[in-house]
């Protein structure tokens, strides 16, 4: 039997059997109010997360929803979860939250570039789960014997405290 199809339609990937990774829950639009030029439609806001979600996708992020099979997720928290397992396994999540508790200044290092640096270990892990008390302390622990000297003068002189006895 011969194959009548376009070259067009030859060239085109195939499409049937696949199909986006993210399940959008129909809406139902029995629930709506127009208001001033503008209709309101009674739409959860994780539906409208999970439409929204592939859109600003790219380089690795963009693969793995592509790999993703059809219909496999459901809800935003299953979303959430499949995508920080993939981008932040528990393996590279611990190395970075190590980095981050190691954290020492570098020699000739200066006070603002350490801290920047710091700062930019903590943006590399989003699920570090240190508070913010932990990090600062992890941070002034990591400074240099000068630079913590001199944040202790500089709060201790801010606060009316003696240096002598603290």
């Amino acid at each position: 039997m011969a194959d009548n199809r376009t070259m067009e339609e030859l060239l085109q990937a195939p499409t049937e059997g696949y199909g986006e990774a993210i399940v959008i829950s129909k809406i139902n639009a029995d629930h709506f109010e127009i208001k001033m030029n503008l209709l309101q439609l009674d739409v959860p806001n994780d539906v409208i997360k999970l439409m929204m979600f592939p859109y600003p996708l790219k380089g690795s992020a963009r693969v793995w929803y592509d790999k993703e099979p059809p219909n496999s997720i459901l809800t935003w928290e299953d979303l959430v979860n499949k995508f920080v397992n993939q981008l932040f396994p528990p393996s590279k999540t611990t190395r970075l939250k190590n980095e981050i508790s190691r954290f020492t200044q570098i020699f000739e290092e200066t006070f603002g570039e350490a801290c920047e640096r710091f700062k930019k270990m903590l943006r590399a892990c989003p699920y570090h789960g240190f508070t913010e008390l932990a990090q600062i302390d992890t941070f002034y622990n990591g400074l240099n014997d000068c630079n913590a000297l001199f944040i202790k003068k500089t709060l201790c002189h801010n606060h009316g405290v003696s240096s002598k006895h603290s």
